[in-house]
């Protein structure tokens, strides 16, 4: 094993690669405050703003596909440097346009560029860790985490003192100067690994679960959407939740940002767990945590009780996704690892947009969230099924293995 492994070098890469996350996930979370100064100045109603967000996030998911293949063959400092200068591209595209079609087209530019902050670093730091695997993967995801809890009150901060543009324009400008100086830090190649080696077990590991590399792929894939459905109740809803209930917008604003920080708490501690027990025995866990949190929503809807929901939901939420790229470590090639990370993480962004549309319409239909907590503890229970069978399934490969030897 390389002694880069695990080495004072990977968790100073580490911190490059958060610093990174949360300087990228501007691209996040800067719309989903500035919707209304947009909407005002531009002219247009609350859908199109809307549709603006949606175009950024679809950026995303492209974005985590088409990037999390760039890495693989180009490497992180390369995709890093770029997604930098798209996201100083999109925001200041963003500021030069009085139209939405414009508008939308430089979003879904930010957003695309955002993605490479994400999955993308999440898989190049696996290759740096092996005993600490599981805490180095959480800590890479956590910066997305941080990313909401401090990039919203700046954004407002800024609009409020001198307007969208010009705090999308000084956006623009950070990004280019912190990104691709942290980018360029990151030059050393992952250690090998072994690669031929690693190529072979994982190989024979996938076969152990009686799945082809892409039935395991697709069904990690379904797990993230599912997941992320179920995430969204809280998460896209909370707010407007919380207005409907008479407590008003910025209770329900506290909420989520609680909801976030404990969630930064949960991904550390989860990424501990992995170390220990495994990604999908980590899976299983966080997926029925988090439908304890959402039953817990149902019971109660006093102001005490949804901060202490939010609170819980993000102290066992937070280490489900970093999960995957866990899972995804243990069974592909170490070669494989940012493709298949970004795929499925953006699976996870899908199941995020389906989710809060579908809570919006059960809403509609029922005139509350009650069905919309209970669809989303439905779709839990799909992605904690799932954990559960890869988990039971590889409990029985020592089973198989002492078996065939004898």
């Amino acid at each position: 094993m390389s002694p880069l492994i695990d080495s004072g070098y990977a968790w100073r890469r580490l911190l490059a690669s958060v610093i990174i996350s949360t300087m990228g996930g501007i691209g996040m979370w800067a719309l989903a405050v500035a919707m209304p100064a947009v909407q005002i100045d531009l002219g247009v109603t609350r859908a199109d703003i809307s549709f603006a967000y949606s175009m950024n996030m679809m950026g995303f998911v492209v974005g985590g596909v088409v990037l999390g293949r760039l890495v693989d063959r180009r490497g992180i400092v390369f995709t890093s440097t770029l997604s930098a200068i798209g996201l100083a591209a999109g925001f200041a595209l963003a500021t030069a346009t009085s139209s939405l079609i414009m508008f939308a087209a430089a979003q879904s530019l930010v957003g695309f560029s955002a993605a490479a902050t994400f999955a993308p670093l999440i898989a190049d730091i696996s290759h740096w860790f092996e005993k600490r695997r599981g805490i180095a993967v959480a800590i890479a995801a956590s910066g997305n985490y941080i990313a909401g809890t401090i990039w919203p009150p700046i954004v407002q901060l800024l609009i409020h003192d001198h307007g969208w543009r010009f705090a999308y324009l000084s956006f623009s400008v950070l990004c280019l100067i912190t990104m691709i100086p942290l980018a360029l830090t990151l030059g050393r190649r992952p250690p090998d690994h072994d690669a031929a080696n690693t190529a072979t077990v994982t190989s024979r590991s996938i076969a152990s679960l009686g799945l082809s590399p892409n039935a395991l792929q697709a069904l990690l894939v379904l797990a993230g959407l599912s997941c992320c459905v179920a995430m969204s109740m809280p998460q896209v809803h909370i707010v407007a939740y919380c207005a409907d209930l008479g407590y008003g917008v910025a209770r329900g604003a506290e909420m989520l940002s609680l909801m976030l920080g404990f969630g930064i708490v949960s991904r550390i501690a989860s990424g501990w767990l992995a170390d220990r027990v495994g990604g999908a025995m980590t899976l299983l866990i966080g997926s029925t945590l988090q439908c304890l949190a959402l039953v817990f929503y149902l019971i109660s809807d006093s102001l005490v009780s949804l901060y202490i929901s939010s609170a819980l939901f993000g102290l066992f939420q937070g280490g489900i996704v970093p999960s995957y790229a866990i899972i995804i470590r243990e069974y592909f090639p170490a070669r494989e690892a940012a493709s298949r990370v970004g795929l499925t993480v953006s699976s996870t962004i899908v199941g995020m947009a389906l989710g809060g549309w579908m809570g919006g319409v059960l809403f509609d239909i029922t005139g509350s969230y009650r069905a919309a907590f209970i669809n989303g503890i439905a779709w839990n229970v799909l992605n904690a099924a799932i954990a559960w069978w890869l988990l039971s399934r590889q409990m029985r490969q020592p089973r198989r293995s002492g078996a065939a030897a004898a």
